[in-house]
């Protein structure tokens, strides 16, 4: 009895590639390879750096500015002023443009003139000038930071907070003292417009420019 010899499938023969498929294939493959390569280096290239980020420097100005012993006058409501001593230890002139005070609606920095041989107060013209590695006075009677319109009463041992605007766009945050004022018994008789509040003094012979109006800017602080 003859077997049967019952030819394979075509899909079942397996053929060895001619040189010319294996050529093809490996140069194929090798195309891949470097793309692949090209690809993860333009990756790594375009990538953003992750470190060393450039900061902007602080301002030697806002870093530097101080105010040193200072000191508000406790009052009940109204107005009242702030006094200490500014320092500038920094290499350049820092001039104080502004202020404002979380306790205070409106804030202002003010001047004492003499004008016609008396005293007027007066808003400071161009700010307070702290010269590099200098300091200012902020005294009664002379330069000082008005806070007017008080939203609350300021008491001795109150921590009362101002930021001051400086020159360059830069800020500092500074903290006076609330202290009894031990102010002289003369009065002021308001003209022009100018008003104080019930109970508040001034040094004799001191007037205000018309329009405004101050609260206690004699005696000393009580220690």
């Amino acid at each position: 009895m003859r077997s049967l010899l019952v030819p394979a499938p075509p899909h079942a023969v397996r053929r060895r590639p001619t040189p010319i498929a294996r050529t093809a294939l490996l140069l194929t493959a090798g195309g891949l390879a470097a793309g692949l390569a090209g690809c993860g280096a333009a990756a790594s290239t375009a990538a953003p750096p992750t470190s060393g980020a450039s900061t902007t420097a602080p301002s030697p100005a806002a870093a530097g500015l101080t105010l040193t012993d200072g000191w508000v006058k406790a009052v009940p409501s109204g107005m009242t002023a702030v006094y200490g001593t500014l320092s500038n230890p920094s290499d350049h002139d820092v001039t104080v443009l502004s202020a404002a005070s979380p306790v205070a609606g409106m804030v202002q920095l003010h001047e004492v003139v003499t004008v016609n041989g008396a005293a007027r107060m007066q808003p400071r013209t161009g700010g307070f000038v702290v010269p590099a590695g200098g300091s200012h006075q902020l005294a009664p009677g002379h330069d000082h930071v008005m806070l007017m319109d008080l939203k609350q009463p300021i008491k001795a041992g109150d921590q009362i907070t101002v930021t001051l605007s400086l020159s360059g766009g830069a800020s500092v945050q500074v903290t006076a003292l609330g202290k009894e004022f031990a102010a002289g018994n003369e009065s002021y008789a308001p003209s022009g417009g100018a008003s104080m509040s019930p109970g508040m003094s001034m040094s004799p012979g001191m007037s205000m420019s018309p329009g405004m109006s101050m609260s206690g800017m004699s005696g000393s602080p009580a220690r």
